[in-house]
């Protein structure tokens, strides 16, 4: 399946990314490594992700306090936001108007 970030969800990723890195030496490389772990999971099997309603599923991580926020439209997984759990849930509802 093809892959798609929607552009606030890959900078929720490279901030994420940037401040595990910032904390210690090489927790950035993990979190990186535990999202391609998740993102090849759902291009492997796109129904993995718990529903969220008709539309939306979710792939929680496994290391980090974070989950995957994704659509399936046809042959593509589409990565609505990489959301942090104590963010206000919901925050991502605007970008499924493509």
């Amino acid at each position: 399946m093809k892959l798609e970030f929607h552009p606030e969800a890959q900078q929720e990723f490279l901030e994420a990314l940037s401040h595990y890195e910032a904390e210690v030496a090489g927790l950035g490389e993990r979190f990186d490594a535990e999202v391609r772990r998740g993102v090849t999971l759902l291009r492997e099997y796109p129904e993995i992700g718990a529903r969220l309603g008709h539309e939306l599923r979710k792939l929680v991580l496994d290391r980090f306090p974070y989950y995957l926020i994704y659509a399936l439209s046809g042959e593509t997984v589409y990565v609505v936001a990489v959301a942090h759990e104590k963010r206000k849930p919901g925050f991502w509802l605007e970008r499924i108007e493509r």
